[in-house]
Formats: C-alpha cells, structure tokens, sequence
C-alpha cells in the first residue's frame, strides 16, 4: 500500500463468498534469486453460490507480469496493477494460465518467495501467496496443487514442497527437477517451497493403522547435530494426536525445515512445515531447558495444525482463532501430558506448573492487550492489516475460551466435539460457530450465551461476595460479572454476560478440603473442586452441611480467563499458600501476596517514603522456599515475583522506575533475609552427570538458578559471584552457562565486576558461529539492570554497531531491540525519553524493511496514556514521529490506534 493511501478497513460483517472457485493448481518454478519465472496454471469455475462477477480479479503484489492464457491460448484481456490482475470477459470455466516474475533476493519482508543463506523459502500465511503469483489468495478458495520445481543443481540440490514426492531428474545446462502433488484441497496460505543446500535427520515410523511414514528435518549441514530433539519431539506429537484425538499423519510423509530469517515462530503448510531455527535446533551446550521446552511445543503446535488449521481450515481471517486458539490449547495439553507422562493424577504437579506458565504468559501480556487500543474480540470485527491480528487474544484467550468447553464437558465431552468437528467439516473451510455447534451438539447442550467469548473484546472482572450461616451451616458464594474500567473497544463489544465455568474448593481451619454439597443436592459430591456454571450478571450458589466457616479457594486451575476481585487478607493468602490443594491457586496466593506488597511499595517510592516489607512475605516466601514436599519447578515459579511490566498494569498511572524501585527492594530483602536458605537451595538442587533436557532436572536446575539470582542482588554479591563464576567454568550445558553469566550482569550492576565482562568476552568467543546462541548474547545484555553511570540505553546503542549485528534478520533484531523496549521497562522508560526515541528510530528504519517486524515492535507504546504525564507526553511524540513517517499499514495501523 502506498504511503498517500487511506487505509482500507475489512469487516467481518461485509463477507461474501468468491465469485470465482479454483479447483486445481499446477504451478512451475524457475528459482532464480533475481528473476524467479513462476508459471501458474489454474482450473477455475464460477461459484455458484456467489453473486455473479463481470470479470475475474486476483490478488498479486510485487510481481511482474509476463503473459497468460486462456484454454491454452494467449489471452489479452488482461490488466495488471499494483494490487493484483484484472482478467476481463471470462468464460463460466476454464483454464487460466499465468506467467510472472518475483525478485526473491530482494524480499527483505520475508513473506512471499525470499532468500536465506543462499536458500529458497516461503511464507504465505496470511497474504504472502501474493507475492509469488496472481491468485485468489484467501483461505475460502482451496485447491490441489501439483508443483514442479527447476533449479541449478550445484546450488540448490535439495527441492522440496508440500504433499508427495512424484518425480525427480536432471536436466541440461547442470539444472535438475522435482514434482510434488498435494493430494488434499488446501488454500494458498497453506502452500510452500524450500530449495537450498540441506540436509536431513531421518525417520520412518508407522502410523496407528501400520502404514509406514517418512519424517524428515532439514536444516544447513552445520546444525545436523542439533536435530535429534526437534524429530523426537515430532514423533511424540504424532503419537499423542494418534492417541489423544484418533487422528493420524494423513501423508506419505512429514517435513520440517529450519531457516534462520523469519518473521514467525513456524508455519503450518500442509507437510512441509518451515520453522524459524530457533524452535528447531538444540543441543546441551546451545539450548536451554526452556528453549528444549519450546522447541516440543512448537513442533506440537505446528504438526497438530495439520487436522485443525489444515484438513479444517478458516472461512476467513477474522476466524483465525478456530486454527489458532484450538491448535495452542492442543499443544499445552500435548506439553502438560509429556511434562506429567501422559497422566493427569500421577504427576499433577508437572501439570500444573504447565498450566501456571501458560497463565502467567496470558495475564502479563493478553491481559495488557485488552486494556489498550489494540483490543479486540477472540473473533475480530474488522482490520486493516491482517498481519496485526496474530495476537495474543487470538492465540493464547483464544486457547482459554477453546480450554473451557473442556471444562464444561470433560475430557470425553470435548473429544465427542472434536469427533463431530471432523465429521462435519473435514475439508472445508468454516467458522468459529461451526465449533461451537459441534461441541453444543455432540453434548446436547445449548451454547448460544457462549458466543459471546468470540465477540466480546476485554477481560471480565468477577466480583466475589461469601457469606456464612454458622447457625444453618450455609455457605454462600455471590458471582458479579462485568468490565470494570474496560478499553473502548472492550465496552463497545459488550452484549450481555458470559457463560463462565467457576472452580471452586472450600478449605477448612485444618487445611484441608471441605466436602461440598450445593443447596438441592441429595448428597455431597465425591469432588472437592466444583465447576460453577456462572450465567447472569449476578448469581448465588449456597452450599450446605458447611461444618464451619471455610476459606474460598476461587478459580481453580484458572478455569476461565478472568479476574477475579476478592479482598482476602494477607493471612489469608499465606494461608492458601501453605495449604490450597490446587497447585495452581497455591501459586495464585503466592503471587496476590507479593503483588498487593509490591504496589504499596510502589506508591511509597513514586513518594519517595521509606520501604519496608512485611515480615509476613518473607515468611511465606521462606516456607516455599524449603518445602521439600514441592517440586522444584514449583516453588521456582512461586518464588519468582510478578514481573515489573505487570506490576505496573496493575497501577492507576504506570510508573515504571518506581516499580522498579519496589521490586528491587523486594527482591534484595528477601535475598538477605533467607541468604542462608538460599545458599542450602542452590547446593541441594545441583544436577551432575550428563545434561539431561527432562521436567525434572529442568526443575532442580530452574531453582537452584533462581537461588543464585537472589543471591547476586546481596548488597554484598561475593558469595554469587563465586558461585557464578565457578558455575559458568564448569557449565556442560547453556541453560546452567546463561543463568550464571546474568548473575554477573546482576552482581556488577552493584559491584562492578570484571568476572562480568570477562565472562561476556568469553561467551562470545566461545558461540560466535551460533546465531542462536549469539542472539542470547544480545539479549542478556539488553535486559541487564544498567547504572546510572552506565544506562543500557548506550550499552544497546553501542551492540547495534557490532558486526554480529543486523536488522535484517527478525531474531537479531528481536534479542536486541524488542528485549530492550519490551522486557527491560525499568531501562527502556528512562526520564530522559531516551528509551522512546530510539523505540521510534528502530520502527522507521525496520518498517521500511519488515512491515510485520516493525508492527511488533510499535507494539511497546500502544499502552501510553496508563503512564505517568512526563512519560506520557514524551510516548506520544515519539508515537506521532512514527506517524509521521511509517509507510506500511502495518505500522500505522498500531500507532494511529493508539494516538486515536
């Protein structure tokens, strides 16, 4: 779109159905990096359920057109212009044939046809297809395709797309072919090539009904080694779909490719998934235990596309979450079942710290997304660009709102849905409505109220009153749901209340579970947490043969994506902390108490009073810290306080340095109050031998690192340098290796260290030809604590000069630029605007590079007017520079939002 454009918003209200089909696709490469020939051979017919069009109109951009034909003829009623092609005068069917030029060397966007390394990739989710050749590039219009590859031998020995490998050859002139069929209809986001020099990690497995399967990972020959993971983890996506769901590979075989330039995490395309090498490559001396995790969850999440995104794919864009929000609940549930073995009683620890890493993510940054103006419904109502719209309220609300028809329903319920989903629907492309009425009626309920969750925007607050009938022994619960202060765009979805599934317990002065028994019930139920079905805007449920006047235990397991507003005393919530037998509202406790401490800490520094913590916190924080009867996965999320960008949500006017200031107290009392427990932490939890990337040793690893990070806030930080040191010398694995050179980092910021520096010499010298490894390099010195001598600000100025450094490529940019203005608040919202004015000169100069990359990154100010006024004004000059000068509508879509 050019810059003089207005930007054109789409609607979900205004969808009609193509004018035109497109039953099959035959399309011929030339892969030349400059001059790519594409010859792109379609069978097309009218729609016959669409209103009737005078002429065919494709969608195409930075193309350059050749020739067509019609039927095998040249054909000359053809216009292209600089949206698409206009072919006028076109029979009721027929055969188009169209010849075009793509420049992939030159795609610095990364959607399309581009270069990496020298290699061929795609991206075609959501509108890259259009880049490649003129098409109906929408995901209602599902073809075949048949696909015949033609490169010069020597450089591109490896030829891939998706489905079937047909033929293969040589060719004069040192060139050679390859032709692939994808037997199953897909629309064109789904389609993708990949020519290069790879090589592949092989398998062949069989599939529950015995027929044989070829898996393959591609990547440049120097990552070989670190592919064993990433296949493992796909093997065991196969078999949990297999087993969870019934559902089987449906091809021949399975391919995933790593690059290195991309926008995404990974794509989906029907069998031949494309991965950004960050959730594919991993050994023990690159990866850590988190990028280990990540990498079987994105493997997870992209191969379980393959049946909810691919075989059922989305009428529409503004359905985005009926692939996206079902496939996230998919691979946390497929992630908590290989954490627990596969069972919900025997490891239910595993599965709650999942569930709690899943929840933590959602209410630090979806939460954020629907108090700004970028809030919108699961189910979108209109957008500009389509490339702003994989949020966190599509993906990860999206996954809460599929997560509690399991609630509802259960396990067997939810798989009955699924059943009737596929039995319906394999093949088509349909709405997030045709999942509701699956799940409705495979179990024979009503769940008209439930569409709400898709169309209404904001998180819904939830009022809890109790009251207690000593004398009757009842127990009453009052649910009041509304918005609080909502964004407008949250109030102005607003339709009437939600269906929301409410866990409850009762907990006794012993500590136990209360049984529970609601008013009408012949007999209390065996089960100790109950699902309320909370339906109006204020309702009652009584429970009796109450014994005694019990603790809440609200919101168990997280049941649905809410806030909840109950004022429970901080005994209380250490006591919930000490006792609640649901893992997840153990950790809730935990983070109320210290959340409700920090932001009156928070207040007395904006005031510049004195900081004291009640001995209330750290005794709570003392007991977690050496219950042995814990995993060490948990206590090492209980132990972590909420993040300074939450806390700072939280406040009526965000104030970042005094946050800052808060939780750094925070953290330095608790380091000194229980140094020698945290000591005793750190050596108790050491895990010698052989790295091993399991739950469990992750877990011992995760807490005995968080101890020695307490440690290095010691006003006094000998003793965590020396552990820091000595650790990092002796590390056999990155996840020990990183969490020891960010101790330095810490401990410099209050003493000055030359182990610091040192040690980010050496790990440079040691990782300088792993780009993964260099980007945490990056990273860890952008979110560092910085001095005022020494603010990060010029540390991150100084590491964009460095020749390791580039804006070209997305995970570089992201492990320099977004880990400054994103995760590093306290830096980043410095009282000088510094932090702002390079935020705008990175937008400018990465939009003019990557529209989709920059959009991201606008993404760090759209919270401006939360902030304090000095901070405020200086966000909105930096918003309106960006305004001024961004030419993508990518860009301005997020910041004329936000100004809006």
């Amino acid at each position: 779109m050019a810059d003089t454009e207005t930007p054109q918003v789409i609607r979900r209200a205004d969808y009609a159905p193509p004018a035109f089909l497109i039953d099959t696709v035959a399309l011929e490469f030339d892969l030349v990096p400059e001059r790519t020939v594409v010859r792109n051979t379609m069978r097309i017919r009218r729609n016959p359920d669409a209103v009737r069009a005078t002429h065919l109109e494709l969608m195409g951009e930075a193309l350059q057109f050749v020739e067509a034909s019609i039927d095998g003829k040249p054909y000359a009623n053809v216009h292209a212009h600089e949206h698409g092609l206009t072919v006028d005068n076109v029979p009721d069917s027929f055969e188009l044939t169209l010849t075009g030029i793509c420049n992939a060397a030159a795609n610095t966007t990364l959607s399309g046809l581009y270069v990496s390394s020298g290699n061929f990739f795609t991206q075609c989710e959501a509108e890259g297809f259009r880049r490649i050749t003129w098409f109906l590039d929408r995901p209602d219009v599902m073809a075949t395709y048949t696909v015949t590859l033609r490169a010069d031998k020597a450089a591109y020995p490896v030829l891939l797309s998706n489905g079937n490998l047909l033929e293969q050859g040589d060719l004069p002139d040192g060139r050679h072919f390859a032709r692939w069929e994808d037997p199953f209809r897909k629309p064109s986001y789904l389609f993708a090539l990949v020519a290069g020099k790879l090589v592949a990690l092989e398998e062949r497995v069989k599939s529950g009904s015995g027929k044989e399967k070829l898996l393959q990972v591609w990547v440049e020959p120097h990552d070989l080694d670190k592919t064993r993971h990433a296949m493992d983890s796909l093997i065991h996506s196969i078999r949990w779909d297999e087993e969870r769901f019934g559902l089987e590979l449906d091809l021949d075989r399975f391919m995933i490719v790593a690059v290195s330039d991309f926008n995404m995490g990974a794509m989906e395309n029907k069998g031949l998934n494309i991965f950004n090498t960050k959730y594919v490559l991993a050994n023990p001396e690159t990866a850590t235990d988190t990028d280990f995790s990540n990498i079987e969850a994105v493997v997870g999440h992209e191969y379980f596309h393959n049946w909810t995104g691919n075989r059922v794919t989305c009428r529409d864009w503004f359905q985005l979450s009926l692939k996206e929000g079902l496939t996230v609940f998919r691979d946390q549930e497929f992630s908590a079942d290989m954490a627990s073995g596969g069972s919900t009683v025997e490891n239910q620890a595993a599965r709650a710290t999942k569930r709690i890493e899943d929840v933590r993510v959602l209410r630090q940054m979806q939460f954020a997304e629907d108090a700004g103006p970028m809030a919108h419904p699961v189910r979108p109502e209109s957008y500009v660009e389509i490339n702003n719209f994989y949020t966190m309220t599509v993906y990860e609300k999206g996954s809460e709102v599929v997560r509690m028809y399991q609630t509802l329903f259960g396990r067997e319920g939810f798989r009955r849905g699924m059943d009737l989903y596929f039995k319906r629907h394999d093949g088509q492309a349909v709405t997030c409505d045709d999942f509701r009425h699956a799940m409705a009626d495979a179990n024979g309920r009503d769940l008209a109220q439930y569409e709400r969750w898709y169309s209404q925007a904001g998180t819904p607050r939830i009022t809890v009153d109790t009251h207690y009938d000593a004398s009757q022994k009842r127990y009453t619960l009052t649910l009041t749901q509304g918005y609080g202060d909502a964004a407008s765009a949250a109030r102005e979805t607003q339709k009437g209340p939600l269906l929301i599934p409410f866990a409850i317990g009762l907990i006794g002065e012993d500590g136990n579970d209360m049984p529970l028994r609601l008013e009408g019930e012949a007999s209390a139920s065996p089960q100790t947490t109950r699902v309320l079905e909370f339906t109006g805007k204020e309702q009652s449920f009584t429970f009796v043969d109450v014994a005694e006047k019990p603790l809440p235990s609200l919101l168990r397991n997280f049941s649905a994506p809410v806030v909840v507003e109950y004022d429970y005393t901080a005994d209380e919530l250490a006591f919930l902390l000490a006792h609640d037998s649901d893992p997840f509202n153990r950790w809730e406790a935990g983070q109320r108490l210290a959340t409700r401490e920090l932001l009156t800490l928070a207040e007395h520094a904006a005031t510049g009073n004195a900081l004291e913590l009640d001995d209330t916190v750290v005794a709570a924080f003392g007991r977690v810290l050496n219950d042995e009867t814990l995993s060490p996965a948990f206590r090492e999320l209980a132990l972590m306080l909420p993040s300074e960008a939450y806390l700072a949500e939280q406040m009526d006017e965000s104030n970042p340095a005094a946050v800052h200031s808060a939780r750094q107290f925070v953290r330095k009392r608790l380091a000194s109050a229980l140094k020698g427990d945290w000591l005793a932490v750190y050596e108790r939890h050491q895990t010698p031998g052989a790295y091993e990337p399991t739950p469990e040793a992750g877990g011992h690893r995760a807490l005995k690192n968080l101890a020695l990070a307490y440690l290095a806030e010691l006003d006094d930080p000998a003793d965590a340098v020396r552990l820091a040191k000595a650790q990092y010398d002796a590390a056999n694995n990155m996840t020990d290796r990183a969490a020891a050179l960010s101790a330095l980092l810490t401990a410099a910021a209050s003493k000055g260290g030359a182990e610091a520096a040192d040690a980010l010499g050496d790990f440079y010298r040691r990782f300088e030809n792993e780009p993964l490894v260099i980007d945490k390099w990056f990273a860890l010195q952008a979110m560092q604590r910085g001095t005022k001598a020494r603010p990060v600000i010029e540390i991150v100025r100084k590491l964009m000069a460095h020749p390791a450094f580039t804006l070209k490529n997305p995970n570089r940019a992201r492990s320099l630029i977004f880990s400054f203005c994103s995760a590093n608040p306290a830096q980043f919202h410095a009282a000088d605007g510094s932090g702002y004015a390079f935020w705008a000169e990175q937008v400018i100069a990465l939009d003019a590079l990557n529209p989709q990359v920059a959009a991201r990154l606008a993404r760090a100010l759209e919270l401006w007017r939360r902030f304090t006024p000095a901070l405020r004004d200086q966000m909105r000059a930096a918003l309106e520079k960006v305004a001024a000068q961004a030419k993508s509508r990518d860009v301005r879509e997020i910041v004329e939002k936000a100004l809006a």
